[in-house]
C-alpha cells in the first residue's frame, strides 16, 4: 500500500509539473506571436515609406525639373554648336 501511494504521489507531481510547463509553453508562445505582429507592422508601415520615398525621388529627378532648377537657379544654360569642345584621348 505504501508503495502505491509513492507512485500515485509521484504521478501528481508529475502531472503538475507538466500542467505547469504547458502553460509556461502556451505564455511563451503568446508573447512571441505578438512580437511578430508587431514586427511585422512595423515592416509594413516601413514598405509604405519606402513606396512614398521612391515616389519622392522619382518626382525630384525627372529631366524637366532639374533643367528647370540649374537654369532658374544656377543660371546655367545649354551650350551652342560652338561652344562645345570634344576631347579625345
Amino acid at each position: 500500500m505504501n508503495g502505491l501511494r509513492t507512485v500515485v504521489i509521484c504521478l501528481v507531481v508529475l502531472n503538475m509539473v507538466t500542467a505547469f510547463g504547458v502553460i509556461y509553453s502556451k505564455h511563451n508562445s503568446r508573447m512571441l506571436f505578438k512580437k511578430t505582429r508587431v514586427l511585422s507592422d512595423a515592416i509594413d508601415r516601413a514598405n509604405v515609406d519606402w513606396g512614398r520615398l521612391q515616389i519622392e525621388e522619382s518626382t525630384l529627378a525627372r529631366y524637366g525639373r532639374i533643367e528647370e532648377i540649374a537654369t532658374s537657379n544656377l543660371g546655367m544654360r545649354m551650350p551652342d554648336h560652338n561652344e562645345i569642345e570634344t576631347v579625345l584621348k
